[in-house]
């Protein structure tokens, strides 16, 4: 089959198989689309929960690497395939977990959906803004879950964060700083080529270039292409996509906000332009005009000095920092300080000027009755990873048929802002949102 035939018949092919309901006391039955690095995680976390729960159990899986299709069947016992339309149509299986590379998420995603099939589509939702509105819309047309997996609602963490929002501990909102930075090899995606793999390799070696490109523009086989995906626009959206939907998705959730109105976003390539197609270094402004506050977002692949990742919640009367697994409340305590310009007033001036009760209680603690100060608190999760949290919360919503934490919605606006990040860099404009239609004003 030509890869043009291949594509054609790839978004034709739906079977009328009637969906399978789980019963309550039944196992849900599993098909996996993508079992490499975040797959095959995934596929244990997954199992995990099968054995220990009897929620789930895999059976079926897909990958285009024969090595990983075939250990991942052996490992769980079922059947694997190269070709994922052999896992979506299949009647017995009740639900899809999409782990491919960004560009064929919508494309397995539908599929599945349009068979019945719940779906757990790994972040980000997808490669275009297009993309992830029709995956959303076909959820709610097919009534079936469809759950994205960015994991920051369903942290505790951030729910403490979210009630603390609602209490008003930090007045009102004004701003957040956001950040994902990283300085090694690996966090580059610069992660390890295996030489004897490829389109013409045999046996465990064989990968099926042409099933990997797809959707995505025809071009000769390239390791890095295919190991390192995410340095390539044809196949995902760099820093933004990966990172920055992870910061959106949990701003989103604790701050109850549900798209930008306006993005402002520079991006460039300072020190990869040779590996990686995408920006290695992002900055934008987000603008949420209706719920009266903003973000800053910055992103950068050559300096970790300011840590890995992490963002601060800004109010008048206190903030709420994320870093290093650790939520922290701080209250403003503020302190007037005008003694610069005092100082510069003639004599008597000055003098009755620090004389005044109401001036002291501002401007000077020295004065202040003896006294404790609140330096605020801080929190840190511990359990189960916020991960396999999500996972079960997927089973409940397939059980009881209510939306994910993540549902289709919500994933199409945490997504939108990294695509508008990377369409503003594109355009070297300001993008905006055209909230009538639920999608990107045209330039």
């Amino acid at each position: 089959m030509d890869r043009r035939s291949f594509i054609r018949n790839s978004a034709a092919a739906t079977l009328a198989a009637a969906p399978r309901a789980p019963a309550a006391n039944d196992r849900i039955q599993l098909g996996f689309v993508g079992v490499g690095g975040r797959g095959g995680w995934l596929a244990r976390a997954f199992n995990a929960i099968g054995q220990k729960q009897g929620l789930c159990r895999v059976v079926a899986v897909c990958d285009i690497w024969e090595r990983r299709r075939r250990e991942a069947a052996e490992l769980y016992k079922c059947q694997g395939y190269t070709d994922y339309r052999e896992v979506v149509n299949r009647a017995d299986v009740d639900a899809v977990v999409v782990a491919t590379p960004d560009h064929w998420h919508a494309t397995v995603a539908l599929a599945a959906l349009n068979q019945g099939k719940d779906v757990y589509v790994e972040k980000p939702m997808c490669h275009t803004l297009d993309e992830a509105r029709r995956m959303m819309e076909t959820g709610l047309r097919t009534q079936r879950i469809l759950q994205v997996g960015a994991n920051g609602g369903s942290s505790n963490l951030f729910l403490k964060a979210k009630e603390l929002l609602a209490k008003g501990a930090i007045g009102q909102l004004i701003m957040c700083q956001s950040s994902a930075h990283r300085n090694s090899t690996k966090g580059e995606w610069n992660w390890k080529i295996w030489p004897d793999c490829g389109p013409h390799a045999e046996g465990d070696q064989h990968i099926d270039w042409q099933r990997f490109l797809g959707p995505a523009p025809e071009h000769a086989w390239e390791p890095d292409r295919y190991f390192n995906f995410r340095k390539w626009w044809d196949y995902s959206g760099g820093i933004a996509t990966d990172l920055f939907v992870h910061l959106m998705t949990t701003i989103h959730f604790v701050m109850g906000a549900k798209v930008p109105e306006l993005v402002v976003a520079t991006g460039a390539n300072y020190r990869h332009q040779k590996t990686h197609e995408v920006p290695d270094t992002l900055n934008a402004s987000v603008v949420y005009g209706k719920e009266n506050f903003c973000v800053s977002l910055s992103g950068t692949f050559n300096s970790a000095s300011a840590g890995e990742s992490g963002f601060a919640i800004m109010g008048h009367e206190g903030s709420l920092t994320f870093r290093d697994d650790r939520l922290i409340f701080k209250p403003e305590h503020q302190v007037e300080g005008n003694g610069w310009i005092v100082s510069s007033w003639p004599s008597p001036l000055e003098k009755a000027y620090w004389a005044d009760p109401a001036v002291q209680k501002r401007e000077k603690p020295e004065t202040w009755p003896a006294q404790m100060q609140d330096q605020g608190e801080s929190w840190s999760e511990v359990g189960p990873d916020s991960t396999v949290i999500h996972v079960a919360r997927f089973f409940e919503s397939i059980r009881t048929h209510k939306p994910s934490v993540e549902d289709g919605r919500a994933g199409h606006h945490a997504a939108a802002v990294a695509h508008m990040v990377n369409e503003s860099i594109k355009r070297k404009a300001p993008v905006a949102w055209d909230f009538e239609k639920d999608v990107l004003k045209k330039a």
